[in-house]
């Protein structure tokens, strides 16, 4: 389902203290990125809004993209006293399973991904119900890396809490 109007529209300053990280991001930023970011912001203010899921219920905000900006405002402290601890946002209505797939859409082509966090998505959204199709055109994986994934996932789920012994050099399978 596409948007209506672009939420781009309706950038709004929000107290970092409101905001809160996912638990789910895949993306990975390095040390030395990471002090770029910082200086890019530092010299050329926010350029691009975070963006994030308003939750009513705690009345807080829920980082969907933007993480990395997000931490620099908290971490620096002349952005965070430049910018009156308030960070730009756009917020999305979507369920926890689009809210994931944005993510991912999102970070792709612009970071590295994390690949134990990969996996638990992709099995976060199959036990929610999400087919392989949905997966795939949500987060923009083709078949061989969705089945990968869940491979890599599937054999982690498997294997947890069993024992193993190896007698006679030969693996053998104790439940």
């Amino acid at each position: 389902m596409s948007v209506d109007k672009s939420p781009v529209y309706n950038v709004k300053a929000i107290p970092v203290e409101k905001i809160q990280a996912n638990d789910y991001n895949p993306n990975v930023v390095a040390p030395p990125e990471m002090k770029l970011l910082e200086l890019s912001i530092w010299e050329d203010g926010f350029t691009m809004p975070c963006v994030c899921y308003y939750d009513q219920e705690k009345d807080n905000y829920i980082l969907v993209d933007g993480y990395h900006r997000y931490q620099v405002l908290k971490t620096s402290k002349r952005i965070y006293q430049r910018e009156n601890g308030l960070l730009p946002v756009v917020v999305i209505d979507k369920e926890l399973s689009n809210r994931m797939a944005s993510t991912i859409r999102h970070n792709r082509a612009r970071g590295a991904h994390n690949i134990e966090l990969m996996c638990n998505i992709v099995a976060e959204l199959d036990r929610a119900g999400m087919s392989d199709q949905w997966i795939m055109k949500n987060i923009g994986m083709d078949r061989d890396e969705l089945l990968r994934l869940k491979q890599i996932s599937g054999l982690a789920d498997l294997f947890a809490n069993k024992d193993f012994s190896i007698p006679d050099n030969k693996p053998e399978y104790m439940p």
